[in-house]
């Protein structure tokens, strides 16, 4: 990962002290509310339904251990001990103060983290896969192109003040575990000798208009990266809609004038920037490379002799713990360790500072200090020797953090929703706390197998309810919240991505996981063996599943007339 130089940090302390300025101009009547906007969402701090939210960036998921502590301690010293990982691989702090802001971005700024770009309309954090540099099935390692990218978008006059905000992500292995489709743009690594080539998706995303990305470019030689964004852009920054929100993404511009036409004004653009000041040289890579710490890869034996605890449900435990949150490495003797920060009683993705410091004192004995940040509001240990995973097993079992939920209903993506967020319309947290409880047992999720729920509060999708197996999202429907249930969506790992869509009208806040549970229950019921519930639905089909979930529905808040049947047919 980079590790930021005494540049870096001091830049960020700069920054930290102009908010603190801007702030205070605008407290004495110098600097207004509108104009302090732009200001504030570019540094990471919005306001939100009780207090405001800093939204830290961790840059393409990457952690130290240092850094880790500095986020436990910032959110004790100025929050109320916690944090939240988003699905973008930021931290959201949900209850720091105007003015203890850039006091926390002081902070950090000294171990090289900060909120620049994390929100606002400009290009925001830029996100890779949580296995990057790991991955066995890995083509090149993107991370030293996301941290060109990053470098050269920071504080980029032409990127701060978009139509709406844009979302960039990098990949480089065949699977999509960086969720490159329901980005604004794209690069997937498509070659790596003799040189890195990507392909480049642009206009895709989630929210109101759920599109998939489609490919702009097939071949991008590396060295292009940054004046092909740029022409991207610029095209871009000159078309998108200004004049509604609604509108203002790339996806709408996209899909307006059509893909093709688009590409075309993006090449005319590109001609004359490919040769410009910004055509990437092996000596830039090789500076950025040469920031990099990577963990010291020693050849190491693999876990042969299994760990067995005295009482067999322990030794149960173990093994599903392997099977479950042990990820595949590319180095022999090691392995990637899946820190799920999913439990009853937990809202997903939400970690304490105790369990920051606790975590961080757990990758400096078992990760060489490298953490990671996944997509799915969970931490990774990227360098674990496959030797110390029994005792690594008993270190987070007494933090509780050995929940072997990977890939299962436990391991649910939620957002913050309604009990934090200015824009929600219902509460996510409660959601995933019914559903949590009620399968609450390791025995029941693994009857279930594998299944992605993931629930969003709002039309902006931040917990990416259309891509789940199952999506919840939250709506409003006379100041009521509502919840619409979709099916068949998939993130793309595994598997092409695809689109949920809703099936019937939606659920009340009493009926939803209840909804959630008729669907699971006519899975088990018709499923075939060894088939999995994407599977199922597929075979199925969708309408199956929907009425099912009508069984949820309470009398009082069935509809006065009962639908007919070409709504019916509209509804799933």
């Amino acid at each position: 990962m980079y590790r930021p130089s005494s540049f870096d940090t001091a830049r960020l302390t700069e920054r930290a002290s102009q908010l603190a300025g801007q702030i205070q101009r605008n407290k004495e009547g110098l600097l207004s509310d509108d104009h302090l906007k732009p200001l504030r969402l570019q540094n990471g701090l919005y306001i939100q339904r009780h207090a405001p939210m800093l939204r830290i960036a961790i840059a393409y998921g990457m952690l130290k251990s240092d850094q880790l502590r500095a986020l436990g301690e910032v959110a004790r010293k100025y929050d109320r001990g916690y944090g939240h990982l988003t699905t973008r691989q930021n931290m959201q702090l949900n209850w720091i103060s105007l003015d203890d802001t850039p006091k926390a971005l002081h902070d950090l700024a000294r171990v090289g983290i900060h909120g620049i770009q994390s929100s606002g309309n400009c290009l925001r954090n830029i996100t890779s896969d949580a296995l990057a540099g790991i991955a066995p099935d890995e083509i090149l390692d993107p991370r030293p192109y996301a941290e060109l990218l990053r470098q050269w978008s920071t504080f980029h006059p032409e990127l701060c003040f978009l139509p709406r905000k844009f979302k960039v992500a990098l990949t480089g292995t065949p699977e999509d575990r960086a969720l490159v489709q329901i980005h604004d743009m794209a690069f997937e690594v498509v070659e790596a000798s003799p040189h890195a080539v990507f392909r480049v998706r642009v206009g895709g995303g989630l929210g109101r208009t759920p599109i998939l990305g489609p490919v702009l470019r097939e071949r991008l030689d590396w060295f292009d990266m940054l004046t092909y964004t740029h022409a991207v852009m610029r095209v871009y920054n000159e078309l998108g809609r200004r004049d509604n929100l609604t509108k203002a993404r790339i996806k709408i511009l996209v899909r307006s004038v059509g893909v093709e036409k688009f590409r075309e004004m993006v090449e005319a653009e590109w001609t004359g920037l490919r040769n410009g000041p910004h055509k990437l040289s092996e000596a830039e890579l090789d500076r950025v490379k040469g920031a990099f710490v990577e963990p010291k890869w020693i050849p190491e034996q693999a876990l042969n002799t299994p760990h067995t605890p005295g009482i067999k449900s322990e030794a149960t435990q173990w093994q599903r713990w392997l099977k479950r949150n042990r990820l595949a490495h590319r180095q022999p003797g090691y392995a990637a360790i899946l820190i799920p920060l999913k439990a009853p009683g937990r809202p997903p993705g939400d970690v304490t500072s105790d369990e920051m410091d606790a975590i961080a004192a757990i990758a400096d004995r078992f990760s060489q200090g490298f953490i990671r940040v996944s997509h799915t509001q969970d931490f990774v240990l990227p360098a674990v020797r496959e030797t110390d995973l029994p005792a690594l097993y008993e270190a987070l079992k007494t933090l509780n953090l050995h929940h072997a939920v990977g890939g299962l209903i436990g391991a649910m993506v939620a957002c913050p929703g309604g009990d934090f967020c200015a824009l929600a319309n219902a509460r996510s947290i409660p959601v995933a706390e019914d559903i949590a409880q009620r399968y609450a047992a390791l025995d029941a999720q693994e009857e279930i197998g594998p299944l992605d729920l993931r629930i969003s509060g709002c039309m902006n999708s931040c917990g990416h309810h259309h891509v789940g197996h199952i999506g919840i999202l939250g709506v409003d429907k006379d100041g009521a919240a509502f919840y619409q249930l979709l099916l068949g969506g998939h993130s793309g790992h595994g598997a092409p991505a695809a689109l949920g869509t809703i099936i019937g009208r939606a659920f009340a806040e009493d009926e939803i996981a209840d909804a959630v549970e008729e669907i699971i229950d006519a899975y088990l019921e018709q499923r075939e063996p060894g088939e999995t519930f994407r599977q199922a639905v597929a075979r199925l089909g969708k309408p199956i599943f929907a009425q099912a979930a009508e069984a949820a529905r309470k009398p009082e808040h069935k509809p006065k007339r009962e639908p007919t049947e070409s709504q019916k047919e509209t509804l799933v």
